[in-house]
C-alpha cells in the first residue's frame, strides 16, 4: 500500500470517527441544545483530545447494572408510599407552596411531612460535636453517609464515635464516596472501624480507572452528606466530615457551612436515602427499617429530596427553578458554584427583573477556578437585571442556601451547577417554617455582612482579557 492509500485510509478513519462521536453527541438524551453544540465544537475543534474527553466525560453513566439495581431498590423501597393518600399530607402545608412540595415529591416521592423539630447548628464544629453525642446516643442503628470523610479532628471524632456505638452493640453502617474520601478509605482508621465492627462500603468504587469508561463515569460521585440514629434524628446540609480548616485545601478555608439536625418523620426520608445508596452496593436487604412515624401536630414542614444520575437529570434544575418563580418579595440564595443552565440564569433574573429583592453570594476566592470564571462570566446578565450579586470575603462560603419570602427554604448538598444537576448525587430538605427559615435567613445575613458587593460598573471595568477568560470558560459551561 502506498503512502497515498495510507493517507487516505488515515482520512476515512478519522472523519469516521468524528462522524459517530458527533452522533453520539448529538443523539445522546436529555441534554440541552448549547450541551450538543459545545460538544461538537470540542470535538471539531481538538478532534484527539474531544473524542478522548467525550469518552472519559461526555456520558452521564454509571454503568447499566448499577442502574437497573438502583431503580429496583427505590420501587421496593417506595412501595408503601403509594397506597398513601396524598391530601393527608399536604393539609399542613399553605396553598400557596404546595405546588412545589409536588415538585419535590414527583423526584423522590417523599410526601411533606410535617411535626419536625429543627435546630440550625452554629458552625461546623457545633454539628460534629452534636453527631457525636446523638450516635453516643443511639440505641439500634447509626447510618452515616459524606462524600468527603477526612482524617483530621472532626472526622475522626465521628470515626471514634461510630467504633464506640459498634462495640456496645449499636448496629452502625458507614459509606463514604470512593473519591471524596479516599484518603480516609485507604488509612487505618477504615481498617479500625470494621475490626470494631462498622459495617462499611464505599459509594460508587473507582476500581481500575483505565476501565471506567466502560463501566461508568469516573466523575459521577456520590456528594450527598447524610447521618441517621435510630429513624428518628437526621441531618442535612452542605457540611462534609471535616474540620473547616479541610486541610486539604487549606489556603482557602475556612469551610463555611450549613447545617441543621431535625428530629421526626422527615428523618425516615434520609433514612431511605441511605437504603437505595446501602443497598445498590450491598446485598442487604434492608426495607424492613422503614417504618412511618406519623406526623406530630406542629412543627416543621420538610421533604427530603433526592436526585441524582439515576434520577430525572432535570429534578434538581427544576426544584431551584421553581422556588425562583415562586418568590414574591425576597430571594436569597448562597452557593459556592454558579454554573447554571440557561433556564435557571433566565429564572433567577427574572426574578430580579419583577421586583423581588434577590440576592445571590458566592465565594469571592473558589477552590475551582474554572467555576470561579465561569461564575463572573454570569454577572453583568444577572445585575442588568437587577439581581444583587455579593462575593463573601472570609473563606469558601461552602452552604447551600435558598430562602424564599421568609417562609420557604432549601438546604442541603446541591449546587447551582451541572454537576449537582447532572453528574453528583444530592441529598436536599425543603421545609416550610417561618422560625426555622428565619433563623436561615439570619445566617444569609451574616454571610452577606462578611460579603462585598459588586456592581454594575465594577463589573463593566474589568479588562478585555478577563471577560474574554470568563466567558470563554462559561461558554464551555454545558461540557464542565
Amino acid at each position: 500500500m502506498t503512502s497515498a492509500n495510507y493517507a487516505v485510509v488515515a482520512l476515512v478513519i478519522h472523519v469516521s470517527l468524528l462522524a459517530v462521536f458527533i452522533t453520539r453527541a448529538l443523539l445522546r438524551p436529555n441534554r440541552e441544545p448549547s450541551s450538543r453544540v459545545a460538544w461538537v465544537l470540542v470535538i471539531l475543534a481538538v478532534p484527539a483530545l474531544g473524542i478522548l474527553a467525550y469518552i472519559l466525560l461526555g456520558e452521564t453513566n454509571v454503568g447499566r447494572r448499577k442502574v437497573a439495581r438502583y431503580r429496583e431498590i427505590s420501587a421496593r423501597l417506595f412501595e408503601k408510599a403509594r397506597t398513601l393518600n396524598d391530601a393527608a399530607f399536604y393539609e399542613k402545608v399553605d396553598p400557596e407552596h404546595r405546588h412545589l412540595f409536588r415538585l419535590g415529591q414527583s423526584i423522590s416521592h417523599f410526601r411533606p411531612r410535617g411535626g419536625n423539630t429543627a435546630h440550625l447548628m452554629e458552625d461546623s464544629a457545633a454539628t460534629v460535636d452534636a453527631m457525636v453525642a446523638d450516635i453516643d446516643a443511639a440505641r439500634d442503628h447509626v447510618h452515616i453517609l459524606f462524600y468527603i470523610w477526612l482524617t483530621d479532628n472532626n472526622g475522626l471524632k465521628v470515626v471514634e464515635a461510630a467504633k464506640r456505638a459498634a462495640l456496645r452493640g449499636v448496629t452502625v453502617r458507614a459509606m463514604a464516596d470512593d473519591l471524596g474520601s479516599r484518603g480516609l478509605i485507604r488509612s487505618m482508621h477504615w481498617t479500625d472501624m470494621a475490626d470494631a465492627g462498622v459495617r462499611l462500603a464505599r459509594a460508587l468504587p473507582i476500581g481500575n480507572p483505565f476501565l471506567r469508561p466502560i463501566k461508568g463515569r469516573i466523575d459521577l460521585r456520590n456528594h450527598r452528606k447524610i447521618l441517621v440514629i435510630d429513624n428518628r434524628v437526621t441531618y442535612c446540609g452542605s457540611q462534609n466530615c471535616a474540620d473547616p480548616e479541610f486541610l486539604v485545601k487549606a489556603k482557602y478555608a475556612p469551610w463555611v457551612d450549613l447545617m441543621v439536625r431535625f428530629e421526626g418523620p422527615v428523618a425516615m426520608q434520609n433514612q431511605a436515602l441511605f437504603l437505595q445508596d446501602w443497598m445498590t452496593h450491598v446485598p442487604e436487604d434492608l426495607t424492613g427499617i422503614l417504618r412511618d412515624p406519623g406526623d406530630g401536630a406542629d412543627g416543621v414542614v420538610a421533604q427530603v429530596i433526592g436526585t441524582g444520575p439515576t434520577v430525572r437529570p432535570s429534578a434538581m434544575p427544576e426544584m431551584f427553578e421553581a422556588l425562583m418563580h415562586a418568590a414574591r418579595d425576597e430571594l436569597v440564595i448562597t452557593t459556592p458554584y454558579y454554573v447554571p443552565s440557561e433556564s435557571m440564569q433566565s429564572a433567577i433574573r427574572a426574578a430580579g427583573q419583577r421586583g423581588v429583592d434577590t440576592v445571590l453570594v458566592l465565594p469571592a476566592r473558589n477552590d475551582s477556578w474554572i467555576v470561579s470564571a465561569a461564575s463572573r462570566s454570569y454577572y453583568a446578565d444577572l445585575l442588568q437585571a437587577g439581581v444583587r450579586v455579593f462575593e463573601y470575603q472570609k473563606g469558601l462560603l461552602h452552604a447551600k442556601t435558598l430562602t424564599i419570602d421568609g417562609k420557604v427554604a432549601l438546604i442541603g448538598s446541591a449546587n447551582l451547577d451541572r454537576r449537582s444537576f447532572d453528574l453528583n448525587y444530592e441529598n436536599n430538605i425543603l421545609l416550610e417554617c417561618r422560625d426555622l427559615t428565619a433563623a436561615i435567613r439570619t445566617r444569609q445575613q451574616d454571610y452577606l455582612a462578611d460579603s462585598r458587593e459588586l456592581h454594575a460598573d465594577e463589573v463593566r471595568g474589568w479588562s478585555a482579557p478577563r471577560r474574554l477568560w470568563n466567558n470563554t470558560i462559561g461558554m464551555m459551561g454545558p461540557v464542565l
